[in-house]
């Protein structure tokens, strides 16, 4: 535990004094939107956004902290889980794991609850599959000492779809309108 503390202490320190920011921001935004929808519109969207947002910074903090190591590509699905669990101590191979499905939980979770267009679990994980390849890519860019892995795409990707599971009471029944075609005018040939 006190190399967790050593190595995130800062992030997890932040998150703790953050939390009062934003539940304030959350008030402040609800009673800003109750002009021009329900109340409980207001707050659930006002929540769903502020929590998508505060449940993920941290985790993308931690993810795209530099470390003095040299930096690898992964592009073999499962390797990387597969070499964790052969050499890695049980604890290490829990808390890489568990990390991984939880970096995109909170957007998985409360992305539908904002927005009917993301209710679905494949659409969730596909969510979740894009921020992961975009901050996986973000690592090897930017050279940041850390492992650019296909595994972790997907366990981020997992977590969101799972996450998006536990909050399915709230969006079940707000699949999006199908929208009627388009009709294009055509014009009469000369």
């Amino acid at each position: 535990m006190g190399q967790v503390w050593r190595d995130w202490g800062d992030v997890l320190l932040a998150t703790l004094v953050a939390v009062p920011v934003t539940v304030l921001l959350t008030v402040l935004m609800a009673r800003r939107r109750q002009d021009v929808s329900t109340r409980d519109e207001a707050w659930w969207r006002s929540a769903a956004e502020i929590g998508m947002v505060a449940g993920t910074l941290p985790w993308l903090w931690m993810i795209l902290t530099p470390r003095d190591a040299p930096g690898d590509v992964n592009l073999v699905p499962v390797r990387d889980l597969v070499d964790l669990v052969e050499a890695g101590p049980p604890a290490t191979v829990v808390v890489q794991v568990v990390g991984n499905l939880l970096v995109f939980a909170a957007l998985g979770f409360l992305a539908p609850v904002r927005s009917a267009a993301l209710a679905g679990v494949g659409r969730l994980f596909l969510l979740g599959a894009a921020g992961s390849v975009l901050v996986e890519s973000l690592q090897y860019a930017l050279d940041l000492g850390r492992v650019t892995s296909v595994d972790d795409v997907l366990l981020n990707a997992t977590g969101a779809a799972l996450a998006g599971l536990l909050s399915r009471r709230w969006w079940a029944g707000r699949r999006p309108a199908p929208q009627p075609p388009v009709a294009v005018p055509t014009t009469p040939r000369a």
